[in-house]
């Protein structure tokens, strides 16, 4: 059963004769013993269940698109695999994982904790692999994103066997970097380019938006870091006289801002924002908008892992991901305004 009702699938039997001349069973690898619905079908129901409808709500609102196929037996089933299989998800060993980079990030979604809507935050960590390939590394919900919760995950993650990332990819949150200080000090952090912009235009009136924009699009973008550490100082120098709060703002964020020009330039695109999270969290609350609060803290979790899990989401390989063993450079960029 699928997403467009029963399909009849005839699987052959055959039995396969080794070299020995022994013979076993042939099993099919497109189909699962005993699967009866497919994965979407699966990700349909538990969706619904996860958006706080019970069991029996969740068989009438399936009934006419499975033909009345569904019942709250079903629904229990699959919501039970799922629980389980989160619960996998969430104790797997790291040990194996062949990660090289880490984009951290949280979001805020409101639930319904003691009766009462509440808003709690979802700390997001995607790693790419040495292939370059992007997959979804840990998602908890906290409190806040305070140093105890980022430090929370972080411990975790190590402590299933994460091995020492060379890279990160980081919005900035103060918590967050006290917590990389006391688990990996000394690895690269880069600083999202798109939330330090964020917080320029926090610093200046409505009116200079448009210049801000302008001047520090200019920087960030140019192609080589010569080019940046020029516009840097010209950013520096015109914003100084115009609106100091900018520039101090932008000298909040350090060299981390310009990390990425360790890097070669194939990989500034990806390495310069945590817009590979960003895009997860607006997909995540597009699916969940018509919900102003979800039923419970763990269940926005599992709805965000589930939505990758299921491939209603997929991830791309990171741009430039061709040159990732290459190591960094030394810090190109001279902060000396």
């Amino acid at each position: 059963m699928g997403t467009f009702g029963k399909v009849e699938i005839n699987v052959p039997r055959a039995r396969l004769q080794a070299s020995d001349g022994k013979t076993t069973e042939w099993r099919s690898s497109a189909l699962r013993a005993y699967q009866r619905r497919t994965l979407a079908a699966d990700a349909l129901i538990a969706s619904a269940y996860l958006a706080g409808t019970n069991t029996r709500r969740v068989r009438r609102a399936l009934t006419a698109l499975f033909n009345g196929a569904v019942g709250k037996d079903t629904v229990s089933r699959v919501w039970r695999k799922v629980k389980s299989d989160w619960d996998a998800w969430n104790a797997r060993s790291l040990a194996e994982e062949p990660i090289v980079r880490l984009i951290l990030d949280g979001t805020v979604v409101r639930v319904r904790l003691d009766r009462k809507a509440t808003s709690m935050s979802l700390l997001v960590v995607i790693a790419v692999r040495e292939d370059g390939q992007k997959v979804l590394l840990a998602v908890k919900d906290m409190g806040g994103e305070s140093t105890e919760a980022w430090r929370a995950v972080l411990d975790d993650l190590v402590g299933r066997g994460l091995c020492r990332p060379q890279f990160l990819i980081v919005d900035g949150a103060a918590g967050l970097d006290k917590a990389i200080a006391a688990v990996w000090d000394g690895v690269p952090v880069q600083r999202c380019t798109v939330h330090k912009h964020r917080n320029l235009l926090a610093h200046a009136p409505e009116r200079l938006h448009d210049e801000i924009t302008a001047d520090y699009t200019d920087m960030i973008y140019a192609a080589t870091p010569e080019e940046i550490e020029t516009r840097r100082k010209a950013f520096i120098r015109k914003w100084r006289l115009k609106h100091r709060a900018v520039v101090d703002s932008l000298g909040e964020a350090g060299d981390r801002l310009f990390t990425f020009t360790r890097l070669p330039p194939s990989q500034w695109r990806s390495a310069r924002t945590t817009n590979a999270i960003e895009r997860l969290h607006e997909e995540f609350k597009r699916r969940i908008k018509t919900q102003t609060v979800l039923p419970s803290a763990e269940t926005a979790a599992m709805l965000f892992w589930a939505l990758l899990a299921s491939g209603q989401i997929n991830m791309r390989k990171v741009d430039g991901w061709q040159t990732l063993a290459t190591k960094l450079i030394d810090q190109p960029i001279d902060l000396a305004a």
